[in-house]
């Protein structure tokens, strides 16, 4: 009981561990993958603006996953992200738009056009 009241104040406490799983992995690639995968990261939170925790984290193993599969084939960082890392990461996030809180947005700006466009017409 207590444990469910704790997660309305601070979230879920299992979202926390696999994110903590996440930091693990990432802080166990090689160097120069870590430091990409980080600032991939940042970028990505940043930009993205999801909302929704589990698709934060399924963004975040997905991108653990590429970076891990990636050093451990001895892919360079220029193959993965190409010549433009920004596109790279916002063509990364568009897999993950369903958790961004724009969406709702979005939402209520087609819906408040709509309602305008139709009393416009009465």
């Amino acid at each position: 009981m207590a444990a469910g009241w704790i997660e309305q104040l601070t979230g879920s406490l299992e979202q926390k561990k696999q994110y903590k799983r996440y930091k693990k992995r990432v802080e166990q690639l090689p160097a120069d993958y870590r430091t990409a995968a980080t600032a991939l990261e940042r970028y990505l939170t940043y930009f993205g603006a999801i909302a929704k925790g589990d698709v934060l984290l399924a963004m975040l193993e997905d991108l653990a996953d590429l970076f891990e599969q990636s050093a451990a084939d001895g892919t360079s960082i220029r193959e993965i992200v190409g010549d433009d890392p920004v596109e790279f990461a916002e063509t990364f996030i568009r897999n993950y738009a369903d958790g961004q809180w724009i969406n709702k947005e979005r939402e209520r700006l087609i819906k408040a056009i709509d309602a305008a466009s139709e009393e416009g017409k009465r």
